[in-house]
């Protein structure tokens, strides 16, 4: 993204941070002085939830907590993303979603359906989430990889949540980075989660220039599934070896890559909510 200014937002916060070399980065703290491999995270990635509450909030800051104790990283390394504007986010969500969604008007079966019972905080760890992704997939196309410590919400649709997964942080980001080139970009989503990444494959059905690549338990959720450019089931209780052998995932990732020949691409790589862009 190139920035001819400082962006504000209407309370005059400064909302893009712009470096010498003129490229804009959605965050609230860049690292340039680091060479390692860039870790974005936030500390609002986490909010309250009711007691025994079985979604497991605490990994993402274990995550940064046990990187930097056995020193894999240091804190040079760490970025920070600022929180997901609705422009951003209505790339991808409907308006009336995303009214909703911010607002509170979230009926209790909406509510089932994703997991999480609606809270301001909830609404406000989703949306830094994403813009952890979103900061992510810039820095990755200067430094050539980066990594969020959140995200993967592949569950989320246009129009509503489910799964634990209440905004599409893998399509946000892919939406925005095809949207601010002028060059025509390809992007390659690889989702190696164990659930099919159900709501990425029906945003971008019908876009040519995205890739979805899904390996994932058969049996497992989401019930339904949806049809990505590439689906791969598994059967319950696959070994490593096993799955790393398997002769039709080879093949077909070899497929998957011939989409990518001719042009730049971002490869997301998602498994237990953490992506590598």
């Amino acid at each position: 993204m190139t920035c001819m200014k400082r962006i504000f937002s209407k309370t005059r916060r400064l909302v893009g941070v712009t470096l010498a070399s003129g490229r804009c980065f959605h965050a609230e703290l860049v690292r340039t002085e680091s060479s390692g491999l860039p870790i974005v995270h936030h500390s609002k990635y986490v909010c309250e939830l009711p007691a025994n509450h079985r979604f497991p909030m605490a990994k993402f800051p274990r995550v940064l907590h046990f990187l930097l104790q056995d020193q894999v990283i240091t804190e040079r390394q760490v970025w920070v993303p600022e929180i997901a504007s609705k422009d951003l986010l209505g790339a991808v969500h409907t308006g009336d979603y995303l009214n909703n969604f911010i607002s509170g008007r979230i009926n209790e079966q909406e509510q089932r359906r994703t997991g999480f019972p609606w809270s301001e905080g909830i609404v406000r760890r989703c949306r830094y989430e994403t813009g952890g992704t979103v900061l992510a997939a810039e820095v990755a196309l200067r430094r050539g990889l980066a990594c969020s410590t959140a995200g993967g919400t592949h569950h989320a649709f246009p129009s509503y949540g489910s799964g634990f997964c209440l905004l599409n942080d893998l399509a946000v980001a892919a939406k925005y980075l095809m949207n601010s080139s002028s060059r025509k970009r390809k992007v390659l989503i690889v989702d190696l989660d164990v659930h099919q990444g159900d709501g990425t494959a029906f945003i971008f059905k019908d876009e040519p220039s995205v890739f979805t690549f899904s390996v994932h338990c058969g049996k497992n959720f989401p019930v339904r599934k949806q049809q990505s450019d590439l689906d791969i089931s598994v059967e319950d209780g696959l070994e490593d070896k096993e799955y790393l052998s398997t002769g039709m995932f080879t093949k077909t990732f070899r497929k998957s890559t011939m989409f990518l020949s001719a042009q730049r691409a971002y490869l997301t790589f998602l498994g237990k909510n953490i992506e590598f862009l």
